[in-house]
């Protein structure tokens, strides 16, 4: 039984994989730096901007909460862009998603401040950060399959890792941009007008992106499958068939995102704020730990080909476990130096270690014609406990006097569940990673 829209492809060669990689990381980019400079500007910029108070705590709380909004639209764009990535293949839906995150976060850029139009500068950051979290959810799962789909088996770990370089080369740009901006401006020039500057260059790199993926090429073999006939209604097939592993791929993420959101945007603040440190050290602290993150990430991916995804991920889990505690020692230091160590060892043996196998492991856990829905499911729904991590560990600050162990209690249970669900994973048959184009 086949539609009449089969598309069958032929081996993938060097170059329409030097494309593929290329086309994933160029949206992969955006998306991150997206991610990252509403990250960073909510941790340090949109409180007195779009939540004047007597009290900056809770212009922070209300900033972080509307950087955790977006993660509410997620789940709903991961399921909307999943099945149409899983029907009409990955390409088409990617350029979608692309053009989605691009234009929101670039009129974020042109919002006014609640002192020009009052309430409604709140309102419409929240409302386009809903349509950037509904683009962002179907843009991981596509951009990250892409690549893995394309790619030899024996080099599936190694070629799965590049992509996700672009979380790491994302957060060193977007870090990097308001180091530089604050070189430049005064405080009070960036809370007028120089916050913008990042968010509108956004429409540069959306429009790159495009150029490239347009020029790649589809992966997804388009034909039904007679086993499984309701294929046809991918997220139904997907809680049909692969229901404990949606579970347990929801479950080993948890520990990535939290610890990303915890290393990054809420170090930041605590640093910056908590510890009255200045923004310019964490920032700085953030783009080397970044820089080196573009070096592990594809040795990871490397080594995940030898030893395999899932013993990659429990590193990375199990580090967090026992090293939150001192991460939050070295940071309360007040030492520059202690400082950026710490972050530099908490991102890339925590999150980066988790997130350069992430999307092979998940991968390897669903059949073809519903992995689009799979990876984006498990992904963004588990996300948003990532966006509200910024909000919970403030609120866990603010409960402890200002001290970082509720915070550091959270990350480890948090990591603590990522490591067992992994480890179930193993002991699960998962679906081989079955070559996407036909021979």
């Amino acid at each position: 039984m086949h539609n009449n829209n089969v598309k069958k492809a032929g081996p993938v060669s060097e170059s329409e994989l030097r494309r593929i990689v290329t086309g994933s990381f160029a949206g992969a980019l955006l998306e991150w730096y997206d991610f990252f400079i509403f990250g960073t500007a909510a941790s340090i910029i949109f409180g007195p901007i779009f939540f004047p108070s007597d009290e900056p705590i809770f212009g922070i709380m209300a900033s972080f909460a509307t950087f955790g909004v977006g993660f509410l639209a997620r789940p709903l764009g991961g399921v909307v862009f999943g099945h149409y990535g899983d029907k009409v293949g990955r390409k088409v839906t990617l350029m979608w998603t692309l053009s989605i995150v691009g234009a929101s976060t670039f009129l974020i850029g042109l919002i006014p401040s609640y002192d020009s139009i009052g309430i409604w500068a709140p309102v419409l950051l929240v409302v386009l950060r809903l349509i950037q979290g509904f683009g962002l959810g179907g843009e991981y799962g596509g951009a990250a399959l892409i690549s893995i789909e394309a790619a030899p088996e024996h080099r599936r770990g190694f070629i799965g890792s590049l992509p996700q370089v672009a979380a790491s080369a994302g957060i060193m740009l977007a870090t990097g941009v308001f180091w530089v901006l604050h070189q430049v401006f005064t405080e009070q020039q960036m809370l007028d007008w120089g916050w913008r500057i990042p968010f509108l260059l956004s429409a540069v790199m959306a429009l790159v992106g495009m150029y490239i993926r347009a020029h790649s090429v589809e992966t997804l073999h388009l034909c039904e499958d007679e086993e499984h006939p309701d294929d046809a209604k991918p997220v139904v097939a997907l809680f049909k068939h692969h229901r404990r592993n949606i579970f347990l791929a929801f479950g080993a993420r948890l520990a990535e995102t939290v610890s990303s959101n915890t290393v990054n945007a809420f170090a930041i603040s605590y640093v910056a704020i908590q510890l009255a440190m200045g923004q310019e050290l964490p920032l700085q602290a953030m783009i080397i730990a970044s820089g080196v993150g573009i070096c592990i990430c594809p040795i990871v991916g490397w080594l995940s080909d030898r030893y395999g995804q899932r013993t990659m991920y429990k590193l990375g889990a199990g580090f967090l476990v026992f090293a939150m505690v001192p991460y939050f020692y070295l940071l309360q230091s007040g030492d520059a130096v202690l400082i950026t160590l710490a972050m530099i060892m908490a991102y890339n043996l925590g999150p980066t270690m988790m997130f350069a196998v992430q999307p092979t492991m998940f991968t390897s856990m669903f059949r073809a014609r519903v992995r689009y829905s799979g990876l984006s499911v498990a992904y963004q729904f588990s996300a948003i406990l990532g966006g509200m991590t910024p909000l919970i560990c403030t609120w866990l600050l603010n409960q402890n006097d200002g001290a970082p162990w509720f915070v550091a209690a959270f990350v480890i249970v948090i990591s603590a569940i990522s490591f067992i669900c992994v480890s179930l994973i193993d002991k699960q048959a998962t679906q081989p990673a079955e070559p996407i184009y036909s021979k």
